[in-house]
């Protein structure tokens, strides 16, 4: 059985410019770039300060005055990486130059509605551009994919998410002005992740809901069903409000096939942001009906080698090696499509029972 871990990289990488420069850039980017030996040539932030420290952390040559100074300076063939909220996207692509190669963090907008003009706005510019859907790279996403392509599992009907853990959500600290929180920021990653697998689903039932001890943020808790017919379960449970220790945290992707199951702990999202360590395990139905459940050992997690992936998605769209990413704003529209269900969903309710 031949596993892959790895995403593919380009011939020769492109020089990036980053623009933003908070925690994610420090935590994941810069981090994914160092270990891929993609070449970070300047970055911007409003805040020069943050900008200057991220610089000496990482040894950036270039810390820009303004947009119109990176534009200025920046290499030809450079690629953006666009790491703001989501609402402060449009504003930094309209100032980009025609046919740039961009990198966009998630989410695509903060609605539908926005991801629809961003779509347009990227189209007229006629930009290669990828969205940082980021886990679908993840080293042990990348394993599971090769071992339910090759058929190992037999067909795969059956996708679990479940997240158990306590978020630190002050360290976001313009999620507290939004009105969209835990979906839009977070089971974002797994819807996309869902349909990475099985495609757009028919509909989105979903809840999302506060938590009493986070009243000031608009959402910390979401239950997520997508439906891909009578033989396929695709659900996603999250609660980022279990502040009570370790013990009965957990955090996991379940695949199960009819042959076959993977499950694959995801040691990010608890004890963040120090984390414990991942897990992959998987079990493969012997000829003689035996069921042993063996362990992997996955180099790499989701943060930050998962960010390769998607950077490296949009470097192999600009050299011509693939049409356009496959995180593509193409790709990604549906996404954000099947987020704004979601959240419609969860404003009509469920059906009232007649008591």
């Amino acid at each position: 059985m031949t596993i892959e871990t790895n995403s593919p990289l380009p011939q020769r990488a492109r020089p990036i410019v980053l623009i933003g420069a908070g925690g994610i850039v420090n935590d994941a980017h810069l981090p994914a770039y160092k270990l891929a030996g993609f070449w970070v040539t300047g970055i911007f932030d409003v805040d020069r300060e943050k900008a200057l420290q991220t610089a000496a952390r990482f040894d950036i040559p270039l810390v820009y005055y303004s947009m119109e100074d990176m534009l200025a300076r920046c290499p030809r063939t450079a690629v953006f990486d666009i790491a703001v909220p989501g609402g402060q996207m449009l504003p930094v692509l309209r100032q980009l130059p025609d046919e740039a190669c961009v990198l966009m963090q998630k989410p695509m907008g903060e609605d539908l509605a926005m991801a629809r003009e961003i779509l347009q706005l990227t189209r007229d510019k006629r930009m290669k551009c990828g969205v940082n859907f980021q886990l679908r790279y993840a080293p042990y996403i990348n394993a599971a994919r090769s071992i339910v392509n090759q058929g190992l599992i037999g067909d795969l009907c059956d996708i679990e998410i479940n997240v158990n853990v306590y978020t630190p959500w002050h360290l976001w600290k313009f999620l507290y002005e939004l009105p969209r929180v835990e979906i839009l920021y977070h089971s974002i990653h797994y819807i996309d992740l869902i349909r990475s697998f099985y495609g757009n689903p028919a509909s989105i039932y979903a809840k999302t809901v506060q938590h009493p001890g986070m009243p000031e943020l608009a959402s910390v808790r979401s239950s997520i069903i997508m439906d891909y017919g009578p033989m396929i379960r695709a659900n996603i449970l999250t609660n980022h409000s279990h502040d009570f220790g370790l013990l009965q945290q957990h955090s996991y992707i379940k695949f199960e096939g009819t042959k076959g199951a993977i499950k694959i702990k995801m040691g990010l999202l608890m004890n963040y942001p120090e984390g414990v360590p991942d897990s992959f395990e998987y079990c493969i139905v012997g000829a003689d009906r035996s069921r042993v459940w063996k362990s992997l050992d996955i180099p790499g997690g989701w943060f930050p080698h998962a960010f390769i992936g998607s950077m490296a998605q949009v470097m192999l769209a600009a050299e011509g090696t693939i049409p356009q990413p496959d995180n593509s704003v193409e790709d990604a529209i549906d996404t954000m499509a099947c987020v704004e269900a979601a959240y419609e969903s969860s404003a009509k309710g469920g059906v009232q029972p007649d008591f």
